[in-house]
């Protein structure tokens, strides 16, 4: 098990598990094997409960379609009963959760195995996951680079294998863009697809949405078959499911109206060889049968986006920060924060409820802009960040101002928040390497409800165009 574990995404070691040949424990115990030889230079898990999965397993783990493949949980907005979420702030360490979230309960009746919380930027604010108290996480394909962000943390897990698949949230971008800077698969979920309750109401204006970072398409697909589906109270309603998204990936999709667009919807640069492996996957959709036409725009206005969105986490931070230092007594609790989150925050505080509902329907103005792009194509495809993975410290919230940050935040990714606010589900997939051999994902977004469309189309590329070898080399370190 041990020098195969980290070739195998979750359903071939599902099925070993399933069928006998190697038990849970065995799997485990390859798990803590590779995580202890890759995660003092990686830095990905900042909440380890290994004893904690190890007591699951003892206790006899449900027999479910994932049963005994270990697993992460990003460490911001999901609950694990007796697991730290500091979400990585000085402000909450320490915080234990009591009880699982409606989404954790389905991943522990699916039999998957928690190992812990993995590494985030401080409110998961970031594309760059590069924790004041917690370190930075390292990209597997270069350790003077980051994986992106905010599911930074998991997105280096799984392209080092130290877990097959591991947990994200996507609210700008969180797990795509992580997974285009480490060869994963990235699948954003249709809003409220998978449930945020029965605590939390929701997260950022309904922009949040957690699924997962995946090695192959059908972990993805399903995974979220039994993570998904409505729970108790969602302010939202979900569009409705039209087969099982596994069967979706092995069907390949009609041919396909595909809009492409390479420039920036902010105006600002695109690297050259993002733009170079974009348009290489275009032709490859070409030859699929689907037809691609180049356009200007998705008919939303970006800049007011990117204005609207700081404004809804800002207020949603500012609501936990105070609620928190007034818990533990602290008079100015923002302060406990790094310098641009701070900065952040207190602008936040001076915002009105007026200010608040403009953002909110901006936000909705964006959904009807990219509705009506999807009334005349089936997909939207783009490079799905501009920049490739950065330096360690080059995008840190910690040494800028808040302007300064926020501009860097949005040109690093400006693709991907759309379908945030829309919430539309969107993917990154894996496209090859740059000359410098840092991944490189493109994105394909559809309109509301189209996952299972999105995992047709995802399965037919990572067909014609596999990347599970697609690994980087940390031999170095397993010697």
């Amino acid at each position: 098990m041990r020098d195969e574990y980290d070739r195998l995404d979750a359903t071939a070691i599902a099925g070993l598990v399933q069928s006998g040949e190697v038990s849970a424990k065995e799997v485990f115990d390859a798990a803590m094997t590779r995580i202890e030889a890759l995660e003092p230079h990686l830095n990905t898990i900042v909440h380890p409960h290994f004893d904690l999965a190890e007591a699951d397993i003892d206790a006899g783990l449900p027999d479910g379609p994932f049963k005994g493949v270990p697993f992460l949980i990003k460490n911001t907005g999901i609950a694990v009963r007796g697991m730290e979420m500091s979400t990585g702030c000085r402000l909450f360490k320490g915080h234990v959760d009591q009880t699982d979230c409606t989404l954790v309960a389905r991943y522990r009746a699916a039999g998957l195995v928690i190992l812990g919380k993995s590494n985030t930027p401080e409110f998961a604010l970031s594309f760059a996951t590069e924790p004041r108290d917690y370190g930075a996480t390292r990209n597997p394909w270069d350790l003077d680079h980051g994986p992106g962000g905010s599911s930074g943390g998991s997105a280096a897990a799984v392209a080092a294998g130290l877990v097959p698949f591991a947990n994200s949230s996507d609210g700008a971008g969180s797990t795509r863009l992580p997974a285009a800077h480490t060869g994963l698969f990235g699948f954003k979920p249709s809003r409220m697809r998978n449930p945020l309750g029965p605590v939390a109401v929701e997260g950022i204006a309904g922009m949040s949405t957690p699924h997962a970072l995946t090695k192959s398409v059908r972990d993805s697909a399903a995974l979220l078959d039994i993570s998904g589906g409505a729970d108790i109270g969602d302010p939202y309603a979900q569009p409705v499911k039209t087969e099982s998204y596994l069967i979706s990936v092995g069907r390949d999709p009609k041919p396909l109206k595909i809009g492409l667009t390479l420039a920036s919807p902010l105006g600002t640069p695109v690297d050259p060889e993002i733009l170079a492996h974009t348009e290489e996957a275009a032709k490859l959709m070409e030859s699929l049968g689907h037809h691609v036409e180049i356009v200007e725009n998705a008919g939303y206005d970006a800049e007011a986006l990117k204005t609207a969105w700081q404004v809804i986490p800002g207020v949603n931070v500012a609501t936990a920060v105070l609620a928190r230092g007034k818990a533990l007594g602290i008079k100015d609790p923002i302060a406990e924060l790094e310098p641009a989150n701070a900065e952040w925050i207190r602008k936040a505080l001076t915002l009105t409820g007026m200010d608040y509902l403009a953002s909110v329907n901006q936000l909705h103005a964006t959904a009807r802009g990219l509705g009506r792009f999807f009334e005349r194509f089936d997909i939207l495809m783009s490079p799905t960040s501009a920049e490739l993975p950065p330096k360690l410290g080059t995008m840190s919230s910690q040494t800028q101002s808040l302007d300064a940050f926020y501009d860097q935040f949005w040109a690093h990714s400006p693709f991907t928040c759309a379908f945030n606010a829309s919430g539309f589900p969107a993917m990154s997939l894996p496209f090859g390497l740059s000359t410098s051999g840092l991944p490189i994902g493109v994105h394909f977004g559809a309109a509301l409800g189209g996952e299972n469309l999105l995992f047709s189309l995802a399965g037919q590329v990572e067909r014609a165009a596999p990347w599970a070898d697609l690994r980087p080399d940390l031999s170095e370190f397993l010697s």
